[in-house]
């Protein structure tokens, strides 16, 4: 049986992030909105686990399969799932945009990543959509995006500005990418621009469509 840290009540082993307390509920909201009922949802880069616990509560309908690259994600999310003992909540996989020996066979309806693409190489972009472009069914699967971006024509809000020094003092290769050079890199892997909904603390979410 999975115990309890008795001073933080979270699962021995799983880690968690003030961030994913404050915006799991606003893009719960968009996910209730745009997702299927039924379906497989595929989480890229599922950090800690406390997304993939929460959606998959949310939406039972759904087989929420989170993954991430990091031994120490992976057992926290391990740690969170058993936790939660949710029916439709999978084991968390080994899995790197960047490398497609990592990538899982068959197709879902939906691919979920969130606060990745800035806290990553450009090269991760490129194989979230390599890979999103391969899993997702088609016609009319979904590719969700949540997190900060630069846009054509739109002031950068001051605190993005200060997190896009702090990303690449941290990483050269980091940064708050422009949402039409994503949104290129969707096209190119047969993925339509669809939908952008703004989001508190200036973050924005980006929904594609496989076509």
């Amino acid at each position: 049986m999975q115990t309890l840290d008795p001073q933080t009540r979270r699962p021995d082993g799983a880690l968690a992030s003030p961030a994913t307390a404050r915006n799991t509920g606003p893009i719960l909201e968009v996910l209730k909105a745009h997702l299927p009922a039924q379906g497989r949802v595929l989480e890229i880069a599922s950090g800690a686990g406390e997304h993939a616990v929460a959606f998959a509560g949310a939406l039972p309908g759904l087989e929420w399969t989170p993954s991430d690259p990091s031994p120490e994600a992976q057992a926290s999310i391990a740690a969170w799932t058993g936790a939660a003992g949710l029916p439709n909540l999978r084991a968390p996989l080994a899995l790197d945009v960047r490398d497609e020996a990592s990538w899982p066979g068959g197709t879902v309806e939906v691919v979920v990543c969130i606060n990745m693409i800035h806290i990553s190489p450009w090269a991760a972009t490129e194989g979230l959509m390599r890979l999103a472009g391969r899993v997702l069914r088609r016609p009319g699967g979904l590719l969700v995006l949540y997190g900060p971006y630069r846009e054509a024509g739109v002031e950068l809000a001051p605190s993005n500005a200060a997190f896009d020094e702090s990303l690449k003092a941290r990483d050269p290769a980091w940064g708050l990418r422009e949402r039409e050079a994503v949104a290129a890199a969707a096209k190119a892997e047969g993925l339509a621009f669809t939908l952008r909904v703004e989001m508190p603390a200036n973050n924005l979410m980006l929904l594609f469509r496989a076509i």
